[in-house]
């Protein structure tokens, strides 16, 4: 029974990692506006899905809001990207609440630094980039949210180096406000980074969750 329930629901991973391929290599094409959107937003949407199945509980299901967040996001700021940066700063305070369930008890005073360095700099840099105030906030969220997940009990190496990518890949999008606008850098990099990102920390929470359910 385990195995069989794995092979029902690891197809939906799989899926997610197809589609987000998919957007990616069929971005530049004529593909209809409408395909490419779908897969852009299946990409972390089931990851979302696929969190709800692989664990049971309010700790998945906010994971699930913060990867449907996500999703939303991706699709949103194809239109507009202050509606976009709307979804992904909610998304950003549902991380946070999420990951401040799971605390760290004893910290490092390395870890503080990183962590502070975490929810310090990034509203700066992403101010420094952009030169927008608006561009900024959202930072400030970013930041929070990677400095919750550095400071949670989650595994540092998949959520914590996940929430960082999620950081340089929307550090790009900012550099591409300004030092970086004429760079094919942030377009080659961007999405890569983001949902791998995101792939880390879904699979990382949810792996954690399982394993910390276990008896024994």
């Amino acid at each position: 029974m385990p195995g069989r329930a794995l092979m029902e629901k690891r197809p939906w991973l799989l899926a997610s990692l197809a589609a987000a391929i998919l957007f990616y290599l069929l971005r530049e094409t004529a593909l209809p506006e409408p395909a490419l959107l779908l897969l852009k937003g299946a990409g972390v949407g089931l990851l979302a899905v696929w969190a709800l199945l692989r664990h049971a509980g309010a700790d998945s299901r906010m994971l699930a809001t913060v990867m449907a967040l996500g999703a939303l996001g991706d699709m949103a700021i194809e239109w507009d990207l202050q509606a976009g940066a709307m979804a992904f700063f909610a998304a950003h305070i549902a991380a946070i609440a999420l990951y401040l369930r799971h605390r760290r008890e004893v910290l490092t005073p390395s870890q503080k630094a990183a962590a502070l360095a975490l929810v310090v700099l990034t509203p700066v840099i992403s101010w420094l980039l952009s030169g927008r105030a608006d561009v900024a906030l959202y930072g400030l969220a970013l930041g929070g949210m990677a400095c919750a997940a550095w400071s949670s009990s989650f595994p540092r190496y998949r959520v914590g180096t996940g929430a960082l990518l999620f950081v340089a890949s929307d550090l790009l999008i900012f550099a591409r406000m300004g030092p970086l606008a004429h760079s094919p850098l942030p377009d080659l990099l961007i999405w890569p980074l983001y949902y791998f990102g995101q792939f880390l920390i879904a699979t990382g929470i949810v792996g954690t969750l399982r394993g910390r359910a276990q008896p024994g």
